[in-house]
């Protein structure tokens, strides 16, 4: 297993390039059946605790922050689907203030959502398909109401990844919802700084890279080969877009993908069961960071549906990429490519399998 040198600064918000690389991968997770999932381990354990249970429960259940979604939106939504299958959207965000000012040498001010994910479950939930939408797709934001009951009136080619920083959270799930045609079940949000400290607390995360990494911007420096990441660099390698492909949002999806599979089967193969003090330990970071739906903003509820999702394996999840085409008005933008989007978007409607042809993306940004 390679070293990997020390990041030193942050992405920037410099002007993205060509875009590049369409970003899919496939995990293979090891210890198929070895852990269970962290909610799980975690609702047992409080159930377990005895006199202490009371306390880890309130520490803990302290520590979420919700959204009332619903509220925020209103009926202005799509219905939901006709069968048992579930959409949550995640977001990475990053925020530049507080504990994430120190993660990032550049000082980018404000409040961002740096990695958007759409998961879909179909319908048995022993599987999952994920779709990352480029950060630098235009798109036409809704009109929205701000946390404050500010009216913010609906825009064209909006840069998805301001929306989050302009009028919040809801308002990027209706944007989703509204070009999507797609209702959003959940919302899952990670604080990147919570993130750094969630990779620490379990050890490190284990990635494999198939190209050399050197990213000046970043500060990451990585020959290709397999990797033991701690929480710093692991920052680095999800922000790292100078250092890879064309330098663009694009190529670093496919490093997001790659490591949120690397995450999630590290998380699930491990014995949380066996060890309460280090299962508290990573729930402790991973509730800290966390902020949902309303429907969600409790360890209760985190636990059942961690529950619910128990059959779902890391190693059998597809990755992909919202298909898109670079904007003709700006070629430093992308736009939904047609028809793939929709065709996209029409088989997470219909619970369908998403057809090859849908995962095809026009702006390819001189990845293979």
């Amino acid at each position: 297993m390679s070293h990997v040198s020390t990041p030193q600064h942050n992405d920037s918000d410099t002007p993205p390039r060509r875009h590049g690389g369409r970003g899919r991968d496939r995990g293979r997770a090891k210890g198929r059946h070895r852990g269970r999932n962290i909610l799980i381990a975690l609702g047992v354990l409080v159930l377990a605790a005895g006199g202490t249970a009371y306390w880890l429960y309130s520490d803990l259940n302290g520590n979420i922050k919700g959204v009332d979604i619903d509220k925020a939106i209103g009926d202005d939504r799509p219905q939901k689907l006709p069968t048992s299958g579930q959409n949550i959207l995640i977001l990475g965000s990053d925020s530049r203030a507080g504990a994430n000012a120190a993660l990032d040498a550049g000082h980018v001010s404000g409040a961002r959502s740096d990695t958007a994910l759409v998961m879909h479950i179909p319908e048995g939930r022993t599987k999952a398909v994920g779709i990352s939408i480029p950060r630098d797709t235009l798109v036409t934001r809704p009109e929205c109401t701000k946390s404050d009951g500010t009216k913010v009136p609906s825009a064209k080619r909006v840069m998805f990844n301001s929306i989050y920083s302009q009028v919040g959270p809801a308002c990027v799930v209706k944007t989703v919802e509204q070009i999507s045609g797609v209702r959003m079940d959940h919302y899952v949000e990670i604080d990147f700084a919570g993130f750094k400290g969630l990779v620490d607390a379990i050890g490190g995360v284990t990635v494999t890279t198939d190209q050399d990494i050197d990213d000046k911007s970043s500060g990451l420096h990585m020959p290709a080969g397999t990797h033991r990441l701690n929480g710093t660099q692991a920052l680095q390698f999800v922000r790292t877009r100078h250092g890879i492909g064309d330098g663009s949002d694009l190529g670093r999806i496919g490093l997001q993908q790659k490591f949120m599979l690397a995450l999630l089967s590290e998380i699930k193969k491990q014995d949380l069961l066996g060890s309460p003090t280090k299962t508290y330990k990573i729930a402790d970071k991973l509730t800290a960071s966390l902020t949902t739906d309303s429907d969600l903003a409790s360890l209760t509820k985190l636990a059942e549906f961690g529950r619910s999702l128990n059959g779902v394996d890391p190693s059998t999840m597809e990755t992909i990429m919202l298909p898109v085409a670079y904007d003709k008005i700006d070629p430093n933008r992308v736009v939904a490519a047609e028809p793939q989007a929709s065709e996209l978007w029409k088989a997470i409607r219909s619970d369908s399998p998403i057809p090859e042809s849908a995962k095809k993306s026009p702006a390819k940004g001189g990845s293979s």
